[in-house]
């Protein structure tokens, strides 16, 4: 029941970037709904949105990225550095990559055949997958090239590359892993706030998203075999979806990055497409991929060693970092490859060639 004679204003909540409105605010600071009911509501579409705060984004969920954003243009290394190797304190060719929200860092660390966390400010990152040195066994991975974390089931989700599989991995003492899905050369992976995985094929130049407990999927992006007409792939590399369950895709042999609308039979160009080369409108050996709540799409750019932005609907991107050559100074990148944000919208890259992971920090938001 209301209190007589507070002046009420309706306000909203934010939980996962979403806004609950159904909320009033008492000048007692007191959150009331109309009624019973309206309660429960509440209550179940709360339990809903916190559940969906989990849904695994490699875009920056709190922050609103500007157009303009800048970030600075040395790189801090924050994962490896220390020269290719196999010890706690090395990576060797690493590719994909996963930052959690307290900005720790799980690193697949490719021709290492392990997954390895790395805390923020940490020297070294200890196995959490795979270690167990090249192979197919249930302990074992075999060019492991990305990973994900599904925190509903606490586990790795693992594209287990030369294995030609999909793996969940316990994320706490874990020694070995199930494979979820076989029979598949995956490159990228990512997951939708329901619990559906989208998985990269390189090997049939499409994309296909499992819902939990399928185990042949349906074709989302491509399958018509390789190509570059608006309705094939080629070669794709990593994927992201948006909260419109749009699917973004990186094409090494196409050097674009395309969007395919949930249900359409073809994509949208929306970065490269004009062939391979180091101009603005174009894109080289394409890899990680973001897209923020903008539209805005972010792309490690391997061979011309940098980072694009392309806003919405542009026809040419420009370079947020690196484009300096390819080197091993802190302005400078060597095959960038897995790409994320933090919940501060700070950047954080895979430097394959450098055997090392960068982190940019924003430094203008507007």
């Amino acid at each position: 029941m209301r209190n007589a004679g507070l002046e009420e204003t309706e306000i909203g909540i934010t939980i996962a970037g979403r806004k609950i409105n159904n909320l009033r605010y008492a000048d007692d600071t007191t959150l009331m709904a109309e009624n019973e009911e309206d309660l429960k509501n509440l209550l179940l579409k709360v339990k809903q949105e916190s559940a969906k705060a989990d849904y695994p984004l490699r875009s920056p969920s709190t922050t609103n990225i500007h157009p303009n954003a800048r970030w600075q243009q040395n790189g801090i290394t924050v994962a490896g550095g220390n020269r290719q190797g196999n010890g706690i304190n090395q990576l060797s060719n690493p590719l994909g990559l996963y930052v959690d929200d307290d900005q720790t860092m799980y690193v697949a660390d490719t021709s290492n055949h392990r997954i390895v966390k790395w805390k923020w400010g940490a020297t070294s990152g200890p196995v959490v997958a795979g270690g167990n040195e090249q192979g197919s066994g249930a302990h074992q991975l075999s060019h492991p090239n990305d990973m994900i974390v599904d925190k509903e089931r606490d586990s790795l989700i693992i594209c287990d590359g030369w294995n030609g599989r999909v793996v969940r991995w316990p994320r706490r003492n874990g020694t070995s892993g199930e494979t979820i899905i076989s029979n598949i050369d995956c490159v990228g992976l990512t997951m939708d706030e329901n619990g559906s995985l989208y998985v990269t094929d390189v090997g049939k130049h499409e994309v296909r998203r499992y819902r939990r407990e399928e185990s042949q999927g349906t074709v989302v992006a491509g399958g018509n075999g390789s190509g570059n007409r608006l309705g094939q792939l080629s070669y794709p590399r990593y994927v992201f979806v948006d909260r419109d369950h749009s699917v973004y895709v990186s094409e090494w042999g196409n050097h674009r990055v395309m969007k395919w609308v949930e249900g359409a039979t073809q994509g949208i160009v929306v970065a490269g497409g004009q062939g391979q080369g180091n101009g603005l409108t174009q894109l080289y050996s394409p890899r990680g991929v973001v897209v923020d709540q903008l539209g805005t799409v972010y792309v490690a750019d391997g061979w011309n060693a940098r980072i694009m932005r392309w806003p919405k609907g542009a026809t040419q991107g420009s370079v947020i970092v690196g484009g300096n050559g390819r080197g091993e100074q802190l302005n400078q990148l060597n095959w960038p490859t897995g790409l994320a944000f933090d919940r501060h919208g700070n950047l954080y890259v895979v430097d394959y060639g450098n055997h090392r992971v960068q982190k940019f920090n924003l430094e203008s938001n507007k």
